[in-house]
């Protein structure tokens, strides 16, 4: 049975609320898109307005714009790692692996999850699966002769489809294109593959990287790693 919509939202406050409790005095954040990463936006800038003291690195337009809003102090620029980075994920399998890029911020996603020292996804209980591959893989791809890109993935076994937005093809904040690709198979050595691919920017299969996942559920919060 579907999960009503006023309990998914609320399964996706309770896990940004739960992951909120991971920041302490100077931590440097990074922070997600999508609707969960909203969530937790929305709680760090209560933080921030609290007292504590903090310092972000958005992966998004749409991020960053809520983060000013919000009061949050945002940096572009890190000397070393970041101590700390929260985003949602589109599905998330037993071992924490995961799809991103649903949302179209992939590339910025992958590259603050990989500079940070503790990545944590936060999700409601539907991102849950026993296997990755329910849904398509999202693909940032080069404009450029992007129709022999998705002919070299189509190779590899995926049926690719040009994301679109109000009849055009949708742009990442990188102005990149976005192949929204299905997968008979979706393991490590598929992500593998497809960075052999000339004109492929970056896709959305996380393999290794996160930590930990905190779950919203109906009843409560589910811890999936080490925090």
């Amino acid at each position: 049975m579907a999960t009503a919509p006023d309990e998914v939202e609320s399964q996706k406050r309770a896990a940004a609320e739960r992951a909120l409790e991971l920041l302490r005095p100077g931590t440097i954040v990074g922070v997600g898109t999508g609707s969960t990463a909203r969530y937790f936006i929305d709680g760090l800038g209560r933080r921030v307005r609290e007292g504590l003291t903090v310092s972000a690195v958005v992966t998004s337009d749409e991020s960053r714009r809520l983060a000013a809003a919000a009061g949050i102090p945002i940096i572009d620029r890190i000397d070393g790692g970041l101590d700390l980075a929260v985003d949602g994920a589109d599905e998330i399998d037993p071992a924490i692996n995961c799809i991103k890029g649903r949302g179209g911020a992939l590339l910025r996603e992958k590259i603050v999850a990989h500079a940070s020292r503790r990545f944590v996804l936060v999700a409601d209980e539907r991102k849950l699966v026993g296997r990755l591959g329910r849904g398509p893989v999202p693909i940032e791809i080069l404009p450029f002769l992007w129709e022999a890109t998705s002919r070299s993935i189509e190779s590899l076994g995926g049926r690719p489809e040009l994301r679109m937005a109000a009849g055009e093809p949708a742009r990442t904040d990188n102005g990149n294109l976005v192949l929204d690709t299905s997968f008979g198979v979706v393991d490590a050595g598929l992500g593998m593959a497809l960075h052999g691919i000339p004109g492929v920017i970056e896709h959305g299969l996380f393999f290794g990287m996160a930590k930990a996942a905190i779950i919203g559920l109906a009843a409560g919060i589910r811890v999936i790693g080490e925090l």
